[in-house]
């Protein structure tokens, strides 16, 4: 087990302690660089391509700086990646206490970050006891604010990945919204509301309701508020997390290999979201957010509804359910609908939605959709590459919509066969709101199958630190 304690440099009282260098430029002349042979050793490893250089008897790393990463969040993520490489050598080495100097605040960050989220892992379920491995990083030019806001950040990432690497056995919806309450306790200006199923079927959630019927478990429906007193935002911006805990598929059932043995993750939007609030509590921003977490499994009980069936949805809607695997949509149309009672100035949701989006740009970044304005979007997409969780915008043009009109109800929860099923989706999901509006497809990048240098393998966290950068900025 691994955990993580970050501190300011001036806190540092170990002067024997291994030490990273972060250099910008060969010219920092930071440290032993101040030695000419030192100097001329790291000139001649730049000259190589080299990016990270230990000297051993400096008890000291230096990471290089790389010409070709010129423009602004490629040079954010060459740091974030060199973290990732000084930490696999120090935990090999098993060195638990390091100090971080450079001459830029940015690339310490950076570095820094990259270190922390390598050092994760899941291991709550094996037998061996593991040891405990807890890293002590001191960081020069943060200061005590911004290392405590980086480690609030770091830890609700880490929360997001135990939360979807968790099986459904020990995370049913209702577990779930109970360790949602616990993590919002005690936290300033935040209130937690948890509808059960009876006061979900009374305020007539057709969608959840729907695709909960085939669950051994029932559903919930959670809803936090932060309201901070010096809130920058006059109406709420709505955060909506799909919050399928498993997902057979249902009625029509999933190939298990590489499909259902992985859905413990159609968690992962709700699961970002919440995390990311959390980190936004925590570090105190002034917003006011409305997080809406519609939570059930997917099952094929004799109850589950069926293929043709025809569900009324809580804003009205009728949908015709020609596919009870295109359950993330069903229940994000309520969630979406009943966010619009709080009057939203905009509307952000996050869903492992389609593989569709997966077959279309794999596990690099999400799909955008959405009736946001071109300035709202384009500071989203801003915070993606900085955050390196990027997004790709598709579009919502007329005709995919017409793909979703039903033979006998409203719509229907998939399109017509003729492709386009990020689309589709996305394009069902606009009947539920009539608010400024983005939709993530984050089925991609949220669980993948192989570390990424600090993206773990499984849950990664993907979103958190995306809507953290972008709300703190909003």
């Amino acid at each position: 087990m691994t955990s993580f304690s970050l501190y300011p440099i001036s806190e540092l009282k170990n002067t024997k302690i291994f030490t990273v260098y972060i250099l910008k430029s060969v010219e920092d002349k930071v440290g032993p660089l101040r030695d000419k042979k030192y100097l001329d050793l790291l000139i001649k490893k730049v000259n190589q391509g080299k990016s990270v250089v230990f000297i051993e008897d400096l008890n000291a790393t230096f990471v290089l700086p790389d010409k070709r990463a010129l423009e602004h969040y490629k040079a954010k993520e060459y740091f974030r990646t060199r973290g990732y490489e000084v930490y696999s050598c120090v935990a090999s080495e098993k060195i638990e206490e390091i100090a971080v100097y450079g001459s830029d605040e940015e690339a310490v960050h950076d570095f820094a970050e990259g270190f922390v989220l390598s050092s994760y892992q899941f291991l709550k379920y094996k037998s061996e006891k593991q040891p405990e491995v807890h890293f002590h990083v001191y960081l020069d030019q943060l200061g005590a604010k911004k290392v405590k806001e980086l480690k609030s950040l770091l830890d609700a990432v880490f929360l997001c990945r135990n939360w979807v690497n968790e099986p459904v056995l020990h995370l049913t919806a209702e577990r779930f919204s109970d360790e949602i309450t616990s993590v919002c306790d005690g936290l300033s200006h935040i209130k937690v509301e948890v509808m059960n199923k009876q006061k979900i079927e009374s305020l007539k959630m057709g969608g959840l309701l729907a695709i909960n019927k085939g669950a051994p478990n029932p559903p919930t429906f959670t809803i936090i508020e932060y309201k901070h007193p010096r809130a920058k935002n006059a109406k709420p911006v709505a955060l909506v997390g799909k919050g399928v805990v498993f997902d057979t598929g249902g009625l029509s059932l999933k190939e298990t290999a590489g499909s259902m043995d992985i859905m413990k993750c159609d968690m992962a939007g709700a699961a970002a979201v919440v995390s990311a609030v959390v980190a936004l509590a925590k570090n105190d921003v002034p917003l006011h957010l409305m997080v809406f977490v519609p939570a059930t499994e997917n099952r094929p009980d004799g109850n589950a509804i069926v293929p043709s069936d025809v569900i009324t949805m809580y804003n009205g809607t009728t949908v015709e359910i020609l596919n009870t695997d295109a359950e993330g949509r069903v229940i994000l149309g309520d969630a979406l609908a009943y966010s619009e009672k709080f009057d939203p100035e905009l509307i952000v949701d996050l869903a492992t939605l389609t593989g569709a989006a997966i077959a279309a740009i794999g596990k690099e970044a999400s799909v955008l959709v959405g009736n946001a304005s071109p300035e709202v979007k384009s500071k989203l997409v801003t915070a993606a590459f900085d955050t390196y969780e990027r997004v790709v915008e598709f579009p919502l043009w007329e005709e995919y919509e017409k793909e979703i009109v039903s033979d006998i109800a409203d719509i229907k929860n998939i399109g017509g066969g003729n492709g386009a099923g990020s689309i589709t989706a996305a394009a069902f999901l606009k009947y539920f709101t009539t608010k400024p509006w983005i939709h993530l497809d984050i089925a991609g990048p949220a669980f993948i199958k192989a570390n990424d240098n600090y993206r773990s393998k499984n849950a990664t966290g993907y979103g958190v630190r995306l809507l953290y950068d972008f709300l703190s900025k909003y």
